[in-house]
């Protein structure tokens, strides 16, 4: 097929199936239990006042984010309320938990404005590669569909093998606003810039968009998109939500469903984590995964506020088998026992029971963050 007439195609597939059918269908599977209303009056309902952390955050930096798989199993980890800081690797610990509810919880704005992009996505894209078509900026094969179940290897190929089309991604960007529109979550005009702003790198950059820094040294071995979506656990299985159509299909639902929910709030703020508490309180459901990246090191040196994340933490309903998510970036990163070395990976990622890090908090036992990560962790 010529180059012209694959792009009328794909350009064809994307006016009538991001116009009027898509919306149709996500519009019928999300009224059997909440509406495009009722997901923006969560978001206001959660959401406290945006904070600045010094970093983009477009995708992560933790090339080990994948390594605690066998670590969920052990601990029982799945269904209930997952939370997580941060952008779409939270998408691969939901694919793993399965639960019925996440909120991706974050003290920038930027970050719940980039889940808003991504949920316009996911919910036509019917498969991988159409999503990741849209967000890069890739057309469209007409035979989408056949794709659908694909190794992962052939998926990256056809990204990495097919340019950028200009009218492709003025289309996707046109559909895609008109999408974030009808959520009904407050937008201004600031907000439609960042939206647009982070459209653009992903086009700009595909696979080889990487975690950016504001006002520091990026580093230059920080893993790529494409990397991250084919690391693996311990055990050498592919487990990023765009590896594995099942892992895929399970985050596609829930974003139908409004079950993928971005909050601004800060982990030691006076209401988002509080709010939490009491969404999970009144619909009779535990907290099995508080995912944090390396928050809690930034609020036990530069910012203060451990203890008011640690009550916060507290209020969360759990039980035996609730999870803390951690990495752990730092001098002495490559000397932890979980670190598993490999090119480019600078970190250590962890799970420790809820209850353990509560005990240890009440018994004044935190001291500084190589100390946290260095206890109460369970072993793969």
């Amino acid at each position: 097929m010529s180059v012209s007439l694959l792009r009328r195609s794909a350009l064809a597939l994307l006016a009538s199936f991001l116009v009027s059918a898509a919306p149709s269908r996500a519009c019928a599977q999300r009224a059997t239990d909440s509406s495009f209303s009722s997901f923006a009056s969560l978001v206001a309902r959660l959401s406290e006042p945006g904070g600045y952390f010094d970093s983009d955050n477009i995708i992560t930096n933790e090339a080990s984010y994948l390594q605690i798989s066998s670590q969920l199993e052990k601990q029982h980890v799945h269904g209930g309320i997952y939370i997580g800081v941060g952008p779409d690797q939270n998408f691969s610990y939901i694919a793993l938990i399965r639960p019925t509810m996440a909120f991706m919880l974050d003290i920038r704005r930027d970050n719940l404005l980039e889940h808003l992009l991504f949920k316009s996505y996911f919910e036509v894209a019917r498969n991988r590669l159409e999503y990741l078509c849209l967000l890069l900026g890739k057309p469209v094969p007409p035979d989408i569909e056949k794709w659908t179940g694909r190794p992962m290897g052939e998926v990256l190929a056809y990204i990495g093998e097919t340019k950028v089309d200009s009218a492709f991604v003025a289309a996707t960007r046109r559909a895609s606003n008109a999408r974030i529109d009808r959520y009904g979550v407050a937008l201004d005009a600031r907000d439609h810039q960042v939206i647009d702003r982070y459209r653009a790198i992903f086009v700009r950059d595909g696979l080889d968009t990487r975690y950016s820094s504001l006002g520091r040294n990026n580093r230059n071995n920080y893993p790529s998109f494409g990397r991250l979506m084919m690391e693996t656990d311990r055990a050498g299985r592919l487990l990023s939500y765009l590896a594995d159509e099942t892992a895929y299909q399970f985050v596609r639902s829930m974003q139908l469903r409004d079950r993928i929910v971005p909050v601004v709030g800060n982990v030691a703020g006076d209401k988002a984590v509080k709010a939490i508490a009491q969404y999970a309180a009144e619909h009779h459901e535990n907290v099995e995964a508080f995912y944090l990246s390396n928050v809690e090191q930034y609020l036990m040196t530069r910012e203060g506020g451990f203890d008011n994340y640690a009550r916060n933490v507290k209020l969360l309903p759990h039980d035996s088998t609730g999870v803390i998510i951690r990495s752990y970036f730092g001098g002495f990163t490559m000397a932890h026992p979980l670190f598993v070395p490999s090119p480019g990976n600078l970190s250590a990622s962890m799970i420790e029971p809820i209850d353990s890090f509560l005990r240890a908090f009440a018994a004044g036992e935190l001291f500084n963050y190589p100390q946290l990560v260095s206890r109460g962790y369970v072993t793969p």
